[in-house]
């Protein structure tokens, strides 16, 4: 796709809250240092965050609906930028948390309105790649922005982390503001209109979907360092480029998922699942060796994302009169994903089944997307075969 400047300014935005979600995870040990409270209570500063985006999606969406898009962006922008100043001031654990929760907020809206300006940027035919253009931030965070929150976390303190964020956000507004078309907001649906959709059975089918493939992904990245220590017997070096690795992985795979999507949203997610799945299988056997580990941490980051664009696309045109909602909705079923998956693959830790099976974990919540997308394509499928036969 050529450089689209309003894409970038988007796509800005998904980068600054790619790092401000995923960088308290590096810095945890830091933060719970400065702040005197332990690790699992500095751990929820991360689960905070992901409450606050599931409870800020619909909120935010539903309050701001007659607002112009390009206004609307810019304030959710705003809403991150001043989460971050008051993370950086911070002078407690409480106000640290009363912070994460602020920056949240923004987080379903944003992605939920953003991907439908994104996809009314361009084309019919290349809205899936738009889609992609704008997560590719989120993805590029993973390899660039939250390594670089790290070290400048360790190097200078936690909050200087944030302030970095902070100016980033500063620089979101600027962009959505200098780049984006100062389009109106809709006028054809209201808040009735938008919860409406969420009860229909192709949009709860789309947002399951969502679930299935983020718990795939996160039922085994949430416990990827024990697993490449214990399993891998990996240096911290090795770990630290199996993580780069799986970012490269996940950029890869967020623009082939966007680039296939166009031609086919059903077709990309059959073969996506059925390759997570698979890689995932290959890991649980081969993560005693680094060097099929390697090759498979990236194919997994290239399955894990290449689901992304055709799951918001399938969720934005099964709620095509009334997106708004739907859209940010499937952001936060991202989020639940996340959180299942993560629970997934402790309660297998906790069971004593070990390592491997947290792998093969995964591989089965992917197969249960895979089979889902089946069986819910397979009316459409036999619909075409029985007009063909006419």
């Amino acid at each position: 796709m050529k450089i689209n400047p309003p894409l970038l300014a988007l796509a800005t935005g998904a980068f600054g809250i790619g790092v401000t979600e995923f960088a308290p995870m590096g810095l945890l040990p830091v933060i719970a240092g400065d702040l005197h409270v332990s690790i699992p209570a500095a751990g929820l500063l991360i689960s905070a965050y992901a409450l606050g985006v599931m409870l800020g999606a619909p909120l935010m969406t539903l309050t701001t609906g007659r607002i112009p898009r390009r206004t609307l962006l810019i304030g959710l922008a705003g809403i991150f930028t001043l989460g971050n100043l008051l993370a950086a001031i911070s002078t407690g654990y409480g106000m640290l948390l009363f912070a994460r929760i602020v920056t949240s907020l923004n987080h379903g809206a944003f992605f939920g309105v953003g991907s439908i300006v994104a996809a009314s940027l361009v084309p019919p035919q290349k809205q899936a790649g738009a889609v992609a253009a704008m997560f590719m931030g989120l993805t590029i965070a993973n390899v660039v922005g939250v390594p670089l929150a790290t070290w400048a976390g360790e190097d200078m303190g936690w909050r200087a982390a944030f302030w970095g964020i902070a100016a980033l956000g500063v620089v979101t507004m600027a962009a959505l503001r200098l780049t984006l078309p100062d389009s109106p907001a809709p006028t054809d649906g209201d808040a009735v209109s938008e919860l409406r959709v969420l009860t229909r059975g192709p949009v709860l089918a789309a947002l399951g979907l969502t679930v299935l493939g983020a718990s795939a992904m996160f039922t085994v990245f949430t416990y990827i360092t024990p697993i490449l220590r214990e399993q891998t017997q990996a240096s911290l070096g090795f770990v630290t480029a199996m993580l780069v690795t799986y970012g490269v992985g996940l950029t890869l795979g967020n623009w082939l998922g966007g680039k296939f999507a166009d031609r086919s949203v059903d077709r990309t997610l059959i073969v996506t699942l059925a390759s997570l799945s698979a890689v995932l299988v290959l890991f649980a056997f081969l993560m005693p060796f680094q060097a099929p580990t390697a090759i498979l941490v990236f194919l997994w980051g290239v399955a894990s994302f290449a689901l992304v664009p055709p799951l918001q696309v399938r969720v934005m045109a099964a709620a095509a009169d009334a997106p708004n909602l739907a859209s940010s909705m499937n952001i936060g079923a991202f989020n639940l994903g996340n959180a299942i998956g993560a629970a997934l693959g402790g309660g297998v830790i906790a069971a004593g089944l070990g390592l491997p099976s947290v792998a093969l974990a995964g591989a089965f919540m992917a197969a249960l997307g895979l089979g889902a997308v089946l069986i819910a394509t397979l009316p459409r499928a036999q619909a075409i075969i029985e007009k063909a036969s006419q």
